[in-house]
């Protein structure tokens, strides 16, 4: 296993949204219907929706490789934070969120989730941020004991929307070296 990453750049829309539409629903709690995530999709993880992330100056992306397969991707957003919860518990001057964070579920205990967690927090570093910040669904146990793994400790909750349902999540921060 050879993992590497890079930025992802204009012509990576389609593989994007392909990593996004296979991965996402990995990351909903049980009972979420599909109608909802395929929704999610739709409206946040098309190709469409990857193009303005991808023009967004306030945003970064990578794509993880196993070889040359892309195996996983991730998505640093800085800028002001809309949710007033986030905003309680988080100063948005020193920090940046740590949009997206997926993995292809063959890939799932590989490694392959260390190496892109790795070259994202150098990313976010790289962004002169002092902290980096996200949201992971309370029901996720895996993603919250790999976050903890990789210093991001639960510092509030917030609701996050995933087409017709509202999910409760974990506010999680770690400082950036």
């Amino acid at each position: 296993m050879s993992i590497t990453t890079r930025r992802a750049e204009d012509a990576d829309t389609e593989l994007l949204h392909d990593l996004a539409a296979r991965t996402f629903g990995l990351a909903c709690p049980p009972g979420t219907q599909q109608a909802d995530i395929d929704a999610f999709i739709a409206t946040h993880l098309s190709e469409a929706s990857f193009r303005g992330y991808l023009a967004d100056p306030e945003r970064l992306l990578l794509l993880a490789y196993d070889d040359a397969v892309p195996v996983g991707y991730s998505m640093l957003v800085g800028g002001p934070i809309k949710d007033p919860d986030v905003a309680a518990v988080v100063d948005e001057k020193v920090s940046v969120e740590l949009s997206k964070f997926y993995l292809s579920l063959d890939r799932h205990g590989s490694g392959a989730a260390s190496a892109l967690m790795a070259a994202t927090l150098a990313a976010a570093a790289g962004t002169g941020a002092g902290f980096c910040w996200l949201g992971v669904n309370q029901q996720n146990v895996r993603a919250g004991r790999f976050y903890e793994k990789h210093g991001f400790e639960v510092v509030g909750v917030k609701r996050f929307l995933v087409g017709e349902e509202w999910h409760d999540d974990y506010i999680r921060r770690r400082p950036l070296p």
